[in-house]
């Protein structure tokens, strides 16, 4: 968890949603845990949190480890998967929080890192993605 009392019972129901969410993403197949995205990889949440920034925007942020980014695995393929994560579990995960938010960070890496570090070893692709009437709306970096 980061920052303050708020931040923290912000972290906590953020997970109890998160937990509801994957109970209803589950495969027919079996109990996965892990969202489905186009790309076909197996990701999983490392962490998400609200990070205000210093003009006071606030911007949630979403990373997951997608391990097979270490086998070559290109931007190419992964690219619908940010828009998809922002859409199909970011969003619902802040409507329910009642959270408002001016922009969305997705991050797929290959490997978890700390936040704000980087490991030459390590893959990391991150796109942006402003709120705007409830759509996801791709900034770019």
């Amino acid at each position: 968890m980061r920052g303050d009392s708020a931040m923290g019972r912000t972290n906590l129901i953020f997970a109890a949603l998160w937990g509801c969410l994957l109970a209803n993403a589950a495969t027919a197949v079996g109990q996965e845990e892990a969202p489905a995205v186009p790309s076909g990889l197996r990701v999983q949440l490392q962490e998400f949190f609200i990070q205000t920034q210093p003009d006071g925007d606030r911007y949630a942020r979403f990373r997951f480890v997608a391990p097979e980014l270490a086998a070559g695995v290109t931007f190419a393929r992964v690219e619908q998967d940010f828009a998809h994560l922002c859409t199909h579990l970011a969003l619902p995960v802040l409507t329910a929080a009642h959270e408002d938010v001016a922009q969305v960070v997705i991050s797929l890496a290959s490997a978890e890192v700390e936040f704000g570090a980087s490991d030459p070893a390590i893959i990391q692709f991150f796109e942006a993605f402003r709120i705007e009437n409830g759509l996801c709306i791709w900034e770019g970096f």
